[in-house]
């Protein structure tokens, strides 16, 4: 597990066309990390470029702001993606449910939520924190998106999901992004 993820970049104020992302203007892009060392050597390549080719598309950076995660005291977290939700069965019974090996699984399909579940544990191990997080409940869905990754396409779709856990491991999540793939941009939380 890679413990980065980012966002689309995101330009407000571009002009909107149908099936493609908008690009011009003033925009943001965020990158994060539960690890403060990768975070700062992610923002030490940055400070020292004028301009960043995203996939064709060229972005000048003009500043870098750093935020810091909400505290989540009461134990419990209420997140929204901006990128779809991306998650793969390993197959075998998950959650009470027979899944085929390596079938794309979108929210609603039968052993979802037990996937997420432990992806959200597996995250808390690989940093090394107590893995009590719990999905709490599903809200709302967006439509299904596909996107081309390498050789194939990735299906996924933007959740509402609210989590219980320590206030560190949900501080974590919060940076890191929810699901598979976010180091390639899938899962990434609204800040």
């Amino acid at each position: 597990m890679a413990p980065f993820g980012h966002s689309a970049p995101y330009f407000p104020h571009a002009a909107r066309s149908r099936g493609r992302y908008a690009a011009g203007g003033s925009g943001t892009i965020e990158f994060g990390s539960p690890l403060s060392e990768l975070l700062e050597a992610v923002a030490r390549g940055l400070a020292g470029r004028e301009v960043l080719d995203w996939g064709g598309v060229a972005l000048r950076v003009t500043g870098l702001a750093a935020v810091e995660p909400p505290s989540f005291a009461s134990g419990l977290a209420t997140f929204r993606t901006t990128t779809p939700v991306v998650m793969k069965s390993a197959g075998g019974e998950r959650g009470g449910d027979q899944l085929p090996r390596q079938q794309w699984l979108l929210p609603g399909d039968p052993g979802w939520a037990a996937y997420l579940q432990g992806n959200l544990v597996r995250k808390a191990e690989t940093l090394g924190l107590k893995p009590a997080i719990e999905v709490v409940s599903v809200g709302s869905v967006g439509p299904k998106r596909s996107f081309s990754v390498g050789s194939g396409k990735k299906p996924g779709a933007t959740i509402e999901v609210t989590l219980r856990g320590e206030p560190d491991v949900l501080a974590a999540v919060w940076s890191w992004g929810l699901g598979q793939g976010n180091s390639a941009g899938f899962g990434w939380i609204a800040a």
